[in-house]
């Protein structure tokens, strides 16, 4: 509840003021899970989560808010790793990707990963899927047919939460359409 708390103590002076930059500190563990580690996990996506509805309610207030996902050496990393990893993932080496995170040109609703010097976006995408409606054996073709509404190819970085029925509704419409008779 911490990044609630702090971005509400901070929100209305950044509306008022029409400018303001909030960074969520997200985890590789939240985004693509970690053995053992399903409450931190947890915890650390939703972070992206709340990122994603605040950017959207700032947005007109000039208000960006991001993630960072940072790798750096820390107490839960100095007995699993050789010196001379933790040397690299120093964490003056995630620094770069706060600071475009918080300056003036800053983006929003990015999920930005850092460390050692290296700097990736990570992404929480919408596949096109498929259309399968509601025959009897739907759960069936489901699993059959699960490769397909897994295709990457056309998918897309939704905009905002409503993406998703909007794209199931112009499947199920286009289905509707294909079965009247012209």
């Amino acid at each position: 509840m911490g990044a609630v708390h702090c971005s509400k103590a901070v929100w209305d002076i950044m509306r008022a003021q029409n400018h303001g930059r909030i960074v969520m500190t997200t985890s590789s563990t939240g985004l693509y899970g970690n053995f053992g580690q399903s409450n931190y996990g947890t915890a650390k996506m939703a972070l992206v989560g709340l990122m994603q509805t605040l950017a959207l309610e700032g947005a007109k207030h000039s208000i960006r808010v991001n993630c960072l996902a940072p790798t750096a050496a820390t107490r839960m990393t100095e007995n699993v790793m050789p010196e001379a990893v933790l040397k690299l993932l120093e964490p003056a080496a995630v620094s770069p990707a706060l600071l475009a995170l918080v300056a003036d040109d800053a983006p929003t609703r990015t999920i930005l990963c850092a460390g050692a010097g290296a700097f990736e976006r990570a992404h929480v995408t919408l596949t096109s899927g498929i259309f399968i409606g509601l025959p009897a054996d739907a759960p069936e073709q489901v699993v059959e047919q699960l490769a397909a509404v897994s295709d990457r190819a056309g998918e897309t970085v939704p905009e905002d939460g409503s993406a998703q029925g909007t794209l199931e509704i112009a499947k199920a419409m286009q289905a509707v359409r294909e079965q009247v008779p012209s």
